[in-house]
Parts: C-alpha cells; structure tokens; sequence
C-alpha cells in the first residue's frame, strides 16, 4: 500500500482553533485548503481552489471535510476530470442547503449535488445536527455512496460537540484510509 496525503476541507466561516481539523493541523501537520472568501464562498470559487491543490500535487489525497467542505467535496467531483487525484473522503456533518431558512451566504450552493462519489467515503452524521436533521443526512450519504457512521447526538460535529483531538475520528480516517488500499500519512509536524 502506498501513502497518500491529508487535505483538511473546513466549511463556512471555516475552522476555529478548537475545531478538530485545526487541532489536525496543529498536532498532525496535515494542510487545510485555503479559501478566499470564507464569509461569502462562492461554490465555483471553492471549486477551483480544490483543483488547483489536487493539481499540484501528483499523490493522492485523502479529503477531510466538514459541513460545506463535504458540499465542496460533491459538487468538485461531479465537476471535475480529475477525480482520480482523490483516495477517499470523509465527510463530517453535511448541512441540509435546502432548507427553509438557509443563511444567503450558502443559499448559491443550491441545489445540492447528488450523484455518488467515484471514490471511498464515509459520512459522519449527527442525530441532532441543528443544520441539517437525521433523515436528510442519511439520504444524503446514502446518495453519495457513503459508508455511514453516526456518533449520536453531537450536534454539528464541530468544536461545540466536545470532541477535542477527536480520537474517534482519526480511527475513522485510519480505516477509510485503508478500505481505499492507502496508508495514513505519518504526521507532517
């Protein structure tokens, strides 16, 4: 099995600095994929961003997205012909971006891309996720192929969910990593 590498895909307003990809970042090394506007992201823009770094790099990656970096995650594979730069996916807390009330900052990123991932993923869900509820989440991981693991009640899978250096997660990666017949990177830092 050969290594790949960790691209960490934060979602709107992007990660905070107890949010487990930054505490990835700062303990593990792996890169976050930059934004330029992380108040009002543009799908194509995000979209462009994410080709370029998979471009540029010829190893594989391993996405690492939360809430509209597992969006950003569909839409770009979809799009692109370049979905073979891609090992695997795990995708952390997609929010529902159809539903009533959806902030106008997201509101361009409807409607949400469908069609199944041409990679290994595997959705983390939240039964009481506030921005999208659990029957939404479960269709759409199902929809993108997803191997699905739900962590019960943690709300949006973010830094106000407790989860610190999320443990549990790497356990996830780690696996995924494997199903996909890569190896976890060692840590950069």
């Amino acid at each position: 099995m050969t290594s790949a590498r960790i691209l960490l895909l934060p979602g709107w307003q992007n990660s905070g600095p107890g949010h487990w990809q930054s505490r990835w970042q700062a303990g593990h090394g792996w890169p976050r994929l930059d934004q330029d506007d992380w108040l009002w992201p543009r799908r194509g823009d995000w979209m462009a961003q994410l080709e370029d770094n998979l471009l540029a790099d010829d190893r594989p990656a391993l996405l690492v997205a939360h809430s509209l970096g597992c969006h950003l995650v569909a839409a770009w594979a979809a799009h692109s012909q370049h979905t073979r730069r891609v090992a695997a996916a795990l995708l952390a807390a997609p929010p529902d971006l159809e539903r009533p009330g959806i902030p106008p900052q997201v509101a361009g990123w409807a409607p949400m891309q469908r069609r199944a991932l041409p990679f290994a993923s595997t959705a983390v869900l939240s039964a009481d996720d506030p921005f999208c509820d659990a029957p939404r989440s479960l269709a759409l991981a199902a929809d993108w192929g997803s191997e699905i693991v739900s962590l019960g009640a943690a709300g949006h899978i973010n830094a106000d969910s407790g989860l610190g250096d999320w443990p549990e997660g790497i356990a996830l990666l780690a696996a995924l990593t494997r199903r996909a017949g890569f190896t976890l990177p060692a840590s950069a830092g």
